[in-house]
């Protein structure tokens, strides 16, 4: 376990008064991401600015196997964060943790206790796509969701994040306690937006009064986050430890870099995030989408083609010439123009990128990308899409990535393994898959996901040739091939 007596002279240790810290935020989904992120920043604040902002996180899956709560109550709600680069690491143990609450061990009624303490003035979390219970290509509840379901049946007994939320506010309405904000911190475009119609919607399904309540004393701002944190690795932990002077279970590790963009626009106040690197806007949007398109976008292609090509992280993908070009086309050829961001060299940011993703120190895996698909490829590529349907003009790439996509959710490789799909639609793409032969079926069959494609793009008779054409070739040629063909007459 984490002992700040052992650690190495060169971790950076709080030099703060941590008792001064009062639970004023609570964190949704204690994750790598949230540990490498949000949490440094308000232990920036704490550390630089005497910020009194501290923490309490919750992990709200009744069903989760997690133990990373009972981990981190265990080391005082210390953990570290280990910043990678090819030149070398730095370390900083977090300290602005101040309770952790699991619904699994500690029952739910003690997350939305937590989330009712009078300090509470924001709820964030990072979930991920498939937390909102809604439909992605949408962006609407998904009132067949099992989760929904069951919060509409009990919800006082909530499962889901929108159904928690609800939980809480209605108890703080209901003991005249103020409200306070809610802030997604997951990549989607719009999320205060999707975050806001997900909650009033259930709400509006279980009480009407309820719901109006929320919508006119929350607040939902959106905003943007950006720093690439692998999932940890039982090896990757035991590495770390013997840099750090001991073993760290809770431990994460992360790139240099670091950005959050935020909507100004809270009910109850908010640290003072611009003093520790984050920049308050009025409007998130144009960076969420350059974000979601650009960096995301080419993580997803990356991660689809070249898991097929036998490339274990997006760093292998770097060292081959034609993933690389692939990848810088893509952003500057295929998304820059759909973008609506102004005053921002695109061209630069797209070498940044590119310079991001060359960090051999990231252990960056394809697989760990490539999950989720069904949730992020509306935003990711298909809104991009539709631009180009709309203005006549080339998206080879991203119809390449589409059919990356409908190649590896077939589940076996080019070198004929077994691939272990990650989706919230697994059943049904298994189904799709199973009943379908391979080509012209199968991405029929794909396309057909209404959920995914909506119903316009698999009407789009160029869309659909450009898919199949593209899958065909990933069948005859491989990964690698096809892309150095397309890459070559761009």
């Amino acid at each position: 376990m984490l002992s700040v007596e052992t650690l190495a002279d060169d971790v950076v240790v709080p030099d703060y008064d941590r008792s001064r810290l009062r639970a004023r935020m609570l964190h949704i989904g204690f994750g790598a991401f949230h540990r490498a992120h949000q949490a440094v920043c308000a232990d920036r604040l704490a550390r630089e600015q005497q910020s009194d902002w501290g923490y309490i996180e919750c992990l709200i899956n009744p069903h989760s196997t997690s133990d990373l709560v009972t981990l981190l109550r265990q080391q005082d709600h210390l953990y570290t964060v280990t910043e990678m680069a090819d030149s070398g690491k730095t370390s900083r143990v977090v300290g602005v943790i101040t309770a952790a609450v699991n619904a699994r061990t500690d029952g739910i009624e003690a997350v939305i206790e937590a989330m009712s303490q009078p300090d509470i003035a924001i709820v964030s979390m990072t979930v991920t796509e498939k937390g909102y219970c809604h439909h992605p290509a949408s962006g609407q509840l998904n009132l067949d969701h099992p989760a929904i379901q069951h919060d509409i049946a009990a919800p006082d007994a909530p499962h889901s994040l929108p159904g928690v939320i609800i939980a809480a506010v209605k108890r703080r309405r209901d003991r005249g306690l103020p409200p306070f904000s809610v802030m997604s911190c997951d990549n989607m475009p719009e999320n205060g937006h999707v975050t806001r119609n997900v909650v009033l919607q259930l709400a509006e399904a279980l009480d009407a009064g309820l719901a109006d309540y929320i919508r006119h004393h929350l607040t939902f701002p959106s905003t943007m986050v950006d720093r690439i944190v692998p999932a940890m690795t039982p090896e990757a932990l035991d590495t770390l430890g013997e840099t750090l002077g001991c073993y760290d279970p809770v431990a994460v590790q992360c790139e240099p870099f670091f950005q959050w963009v935020i909507e100004d626009n809270f009910v109850n106040g908010r640290p003072a995030w611009e003093k520790a690197g984050a920049e308050l806007v009025k409007d998130v949007l144009p960076f969420e989408e350059m974000k979601l398109r650009m960096l995301n976008g080419s993580h997803s292609f990356l991660a689809y083609l070249g898991y097929l090509a036998g490339y274990q992280h997006i760093s292998d993908c770097m060292e081959d010439a034609d993933f690389l070009r692939a990848a810088r086309t893509l952003m500057l050829a295929e998304q820059a123009p759909t973008l609506r961001t102004t005053e921002v060299d695109l061209v630069a940011y797209a070498d940044s990128l590119i310079a991001r993703y060359q960090n051999r120190a990231i252990k960056h895996r394809t697989g760990q990308i490539a999950s989720d698909g069904t949730q992020k490829l509306p935003q990711r590529w298909l809104d991009s899409i539709r631009w180009h349907l709309a203005h006549n003009s080339r998206f080879d790439l991203l119809a390449l990535g589409v059919a990356g996509w409908m190649r590896y959710v077939g589940g076996v490789d080019e070198q004929g393994n077994v691939i272990e799909i990650n989706d919230p639609l697994k059943e049904t793409l298994a189904q799709r898959v199973s009943e379908s032969a391979e080509g012209e079926a199968r991405v029929a069959a794909l396309l057909s996901l209404e959920k995914v494609f909506g119903d316009d793009l698999p009407a789009n008779a160029r869309f659909n040739a450009q898919v199949l054409d593209f899958y065909q070739q990933l069948q005859q040629a491989g990964a690698k091939e096809t892309v150095k063909r397309l890459i070559n007459q761009y």
